[in-house]
């Protein structure tokens, strides 16, 4: 697995980034080091790539970004990716743990299709900015790709992609205003947007619906075939779903993804696994976790029956059944 552009790493390491409970009220910019790129190129690159994701990736234009899961046979998502279209092919956006393994997975159906999935992680820098109005931030006058982002705690927030040099510039334009963060608090914001990444520790644990990936965008039901889309098809059109991704916070020493939580209800088995968790302003656990609802008429606690409660609050959207 390549390692971030070393130069950049370097430049970021005398930027005085701000780790932890950071007052960013009025704006951040956040060096996106967790997060890894696949450019998928070739003739037959987006109609490859359509049949592989659960999203629609013919409809996207260059400069456009969409979300999409790539899912086992069995309907179990494998990753959680933003795809990027540009001029030169697709851009997918995963965790860099999860990369080799989605690389290697995806070359193994290309056959004879005209296409060439390489990892340019090394070559390509991420980079999230949260203000409370985008106008603010010049993201399109920079060389790369540019899109908006669900905003989270009342601040408005794009993505921005492109090589090092540009990434330079364009941080040492932002940090003016905006406070440099870790990307532990972008993900904080992603976990306050109800927005989902499958880490390893969670790999092939959930069908889309689970994590809520139907209600954010992440799963067209539109489309044709894809790995599991039987299994995805059939839990969106059986009618109520029995497990969702709900937003928690805790006050437990230790919270991470994959681990158990517990119900009063029935203490002796987990109803659900912690899908991603970080630290808030406030020094506690906010978490999203994916929870059997009924499980959720009595008190809920993390890691094991007798641990840390869990403190339910509302997602910015609307939990729902399938139409």
């Amino acid at each position: 697995m390549a390692e971030p552009n070393a130069p950049w790493l370097e430049f970021l390491s005398t930027q005085g980034i701000i780790l932890g409970s950071a007052d960013v009220h009025g704006g951040m910019v956040a060096a996106l080091t967790h997060l890894g790129v696949l450019a998928v190129s070739g003739a037959d690159a987006e109609n490859f790539l359509h049949n592989q994701l659960t999203n629609d990736v013919l409809e996207l234009t260059p400069g456009a970004m969409h979300l999409g899961g790539y899912c086992s046979p069995k309907g179990r998502l494998l990753a959680t990716l933003l795809i990027w279209k540009s001029n030169d092919g697709v851009m997918l956006v995963m965790p860099r743990e999860l990369l080799p393994g989605i690389q290697k997975r995806l070359q193994m159906f290309v056959l004879r299709s005209k296409v060439t999935i390489a990892d340019v992680s090394e070559q390509t820098v991420l980079i999230g900015a949260a203000v409370p109005d985008l106008q603010e931030i010049g993201f399109s006058e920079t060389d790369g790709l540019n899109a908006t982002w669900p905003s989270a705690t009342g601040l408005q927030r794009a993505l921005w992609m492109g090589p090092v040099e540009s990434a330079m510039h364009l941080w040492n334009t932002l940090s003016k205003t905006l406070t440099p963060t870790s990307a532990n608090y972008w993900r904080w914001l992603d976990i306050r947007a109800g927005l989902p990444m499958v880490v390893e520790a969670t790999r092939e644990q959930f069908v889309p619906q689970m994590v809520n990936f139907d209600l954010v965008g992440g799963v067209n039901f539109r489309k044709g075939c894809y790995p599991g889309q039987e299994i995805v098809a059939r839990s969106q059109y059986l009618g109520k779903l029995k497990r969702r991704m709900l937003l928690a916070s805790t006050q437990a020493e230790v919270a991470a993804a994959g681990m158990e939580i517990f119900s009063e209800a029935d203490p002796g088995q987990p109803c659900g696994l912690v899908v991603n968790a970080e630290k808030n302003p406030e020094g506690t656990w906010d978490l999203l976790v994916e929870i059997k609802l009924e499980a959720t008429q009595k008190p809920v606690h993390l890691g094991a029956a007798n641990g840390q409660l869990l403190q339910f609050s509302e997602l910015p959207y609307v939990i729902r059944d399938p139409e």
